[in-house]
């Protein structure tokens, strides 16, 4: 019996420019709705690090307005770099780790849709929660803790937290692929907070010990934090602002690339 092969056609949508910046802007927009409406990730992302700047910039500081002024001031650039961290890798680790398992990955992957436009999507969303930490912390330094920079070196500092979305984006991303759905805040956590530690987040770098001090700069953090304290005035750090930024490249690479591997080793699960 002869059997007949029928040439089959994948239908490939044209997509102008224009349509095309309109679906990532939706894609974008839903996953902004989607995260404010999680109430669990905005008390995360937003809450801690004000909470934990009032306490340690403003309740536990010495009553003398200059030294105020001036640790709250530090504090801005390191608590700013914490919550940036948090919005990143809870946003894209977690978040990608529990949509995997729930399937929805694979409809994402099965639709018309650019896969680039969901990561896009979270990648906008961190930036987006970025500068609301940035601003929020701010806000109440400027209005309860004396704190006073230029225009310009406000928004520096606020520039300079939004675009950290990218690299701790990367690691979020590589983290979402490795960790499963049930263990992935835990995970992020136990990531989280010991690298903000060791980066000098939490207490300042040259107060560490001289061991911690040579790890923090091994770490995204602590290049993220300096950059932000450069931008206050605060920095001691002898690196450039070159250095610093290198780093960062680097880490952003490797995650990214690790993130690659990860992806194509879920698909094959999925697929192979």
């Amino acid at each position: 019996m002869a059997a007949t092969t029928f040439a089959s056609q994948i239908a490939i949508p044209q997509r102008s420019l224009r349509s095309l910046a309109e679906l990532f802007a939706k894609e974008a927009k839903y996953e902004i709705l989607k995260n404010i409406r999680i109430p669990i990730y905005a008390a995360s992302t937003i809450v801690f690090p004000l909470m934990f700047y009032v306490l340690f910039g403003i309740v536990l500081t010495p009553n003398n307005p200059v030294n105020r002024s001036e640790d709250a001031t530090y504090l801005l650039a390191t608590m700013g770099t914490f919550g940036v961290m948090g919005a990143a890798l809870f946003g894209f680790a977690v978040s990608l780790a529990m949509e995997r398992g729930q399937g929805w990955l694979q409809v994402k992957r099965a639709s018309p849709m650019p896969l680039a436009a969901y990561f896009t999507a979270k990648l906008v969303s961190a930036m987006l929660f970025s500068g609301a930490i940035a601003l929020a912390l701010l806000a109440i330094g400027y209005t309860f803790a004396g704190v006073r920079l230029a225009p310009v070196r406000a928004a520096e500092l606020v520039g300079i937290l939004v675009m950290a979305a990218i690299p701790f984006g990367a690691m979020g991303l590589a983290l979402g692929y490795i960790a499963k759905p049930n263990s992935a805040p835990a995970v992020v956590n136990l990531i989280y907070l010991p690298l903000s530690f060791c980066s000098g987040l939490w207490i300042p770098i040259f107060l560490l010990p001289k061991f911690l001090r040579e790890v923090a700069r091994a770490l995204p953090p602590f290049h993220i934090s300096q950059l932000a304290l450069r931008a206050v005035g605060m920095s001691r750090d002898a690196y450039s602002v070159s250095t610093h930024l290198e780093a960062l490249a680097g880490f952003t690479l490797l995650f990214l690339g690790l993130a690659v591997v990860l992806y194509r080793r879920d698909e094959g699960q999925l697929y192979g």
